[in-house]
């Protein structure tokens, strides 16, 4: 098993204070050893909008690092150019010493699209043909566009990449397609927890390896990614108090953005519907002190590095390779900063 942190802050307050943090986070992690680091792209709302670009974030964690995988967690590819896409991330590679990876996410939230809005209907499709472009560019290959004037012209990627090879992600949502596309395309796999359990996603992760073998690719060499709500404390109970409230008002701003989503004519994410009625006060309560109990004991890593190592274990037997650990989900900086260490411990018994 290998770790990571990830960042995807509901932060209302100062965007600077949160990319310090961020900062100080990675370099934490890429001394202790840790794997990568995942920034997300979000636009245009308080839960995640300070991530509105990964390449930038990147080739900002890019100074402060030496380790790390950069990671972008994930890319909304429809939202943009794809030569544009591969220039960026090549960027990236160059500045960081051939450190650049990427997971192309197909978008859910219409409200983004006013970005790209022709790309809303046909997202998924979309960021499959982007990816493979990407990859063409990638490996030096050219591919042919008009120009302004309406004529085919052939262009290559510049600057080349450091590496021979962009590592690739797809992010799904817990559609069981998505596992399959990634598995067909040689791809690796980024998923979470929400709206599918640990039994639902071994399954998943059968079709993922199956698709591999089927389609010329080493079923074992997939990394299947998976991200956790992280916060680890040497006291146990201590992790548990203190994320609880934080957690909870993370869990809101979430549902937020999903009726921000809806009521903008779009899906919710996993191209789910909510109802029209208004859930009453009193429900969301208890909605979110029954999600929280049940992150807290089945889909996070809170805790101390002792007790999160049976979880750990449970995912591995699952098939998950990787740990995408999202610390920054509404703890004050020190507190989230303070969690690294143990974080680095319980990756040691897996080093």
């Amino acid at each position: 098993m290998r770790f990571g942190i990830m960042f995807f802050s509901s932060a209302t307050g100062d965007a600077q204070e949160t990319y310090t943090t961020m900062l100080a986070a990675a370099r934490l992690a890429d001394e202790g050893g840790l794997d990568a680091v995942w920034t997300p792209e979000r636009h245009f709302d308080a839960f995640g909008g300070v991530f509105a670009n990964p390449a930038i974030t990147s080739a900002a964690l890019a100074t402060v690092t030496s380790r790390l995988q950069l990671r972008a967690g994930s890319l909304i590819s429809p939202l943009h150019h794809t030569v544009r896409v591969a220039e960026e991330w090549s960027m990236v590679d160059n500045l960081s010493g051939g450190r650049a990876a990427v997971s192309f996410g197909a978008g859910w939230n219409t409200n983004d699209f006013v970005l790209n809005p022709q790309h809303y209907d046909t997202r998924r499709d979309v960021m499959l043909q982007q990816l493979d472009t990407v990859r063409t560019l990638w490996q030096g290959d050219p591919v042919t566009l008009p120009n302004g004037a309406g004529r085919p012209t052939e262009i290559r990627l510049h600057p080349r990449p450091v590496q021979e090879r962009l590592p690739v992600w797809l992010t799904s949502s817990g559609n069981p397609d998505t596992f399959v596309d990634a598995g067909a395309r040689g791809t690796n796999i980024l998923t979470h927890l929400i709206g599918q359990d640990i039994d639902e996603l071994a399954t998943k992760i059968g079709l993922y390896r199956k698709a591999r073998a089927e389609n010329g690719h080493r079923p074992e060499d997939g990394v299947v990614s998976l991200m956790l709500h992280t916060h680890l404390d040497d006291d146990t109970d201590a992790a548990v108090a203190r994320t609880r409230e934080p957690f909870r008002a993370y869990l809101r701003s979430a549902v937020g953005l999903e009726r921000q989503a809806a009521g903008g004519g779009g899906t919710i994410s996993g191209g789910l519907s909510l109802p029209d009625e208004e859930i009453p006060e009193d429900l969301i309560e208890q909605l979110l002190d029954v999600t929280y109990e049940r992150y807290l004991h089945q889909g996070s890593l809170i805790g101390s590095p002792e007790t999160c190592t049976t979880t750990v274990d449970r995912f591995a037997r699952a098939g998950v390779d990787d740990i995408a650990c999202l610390v920054d989900f509404g703890l004050p900086a020190q507190e989230m900063l303070a969690g690294i260490a143990p974080l680095i411990r319980l990756a040691g018994r897996y080093a």
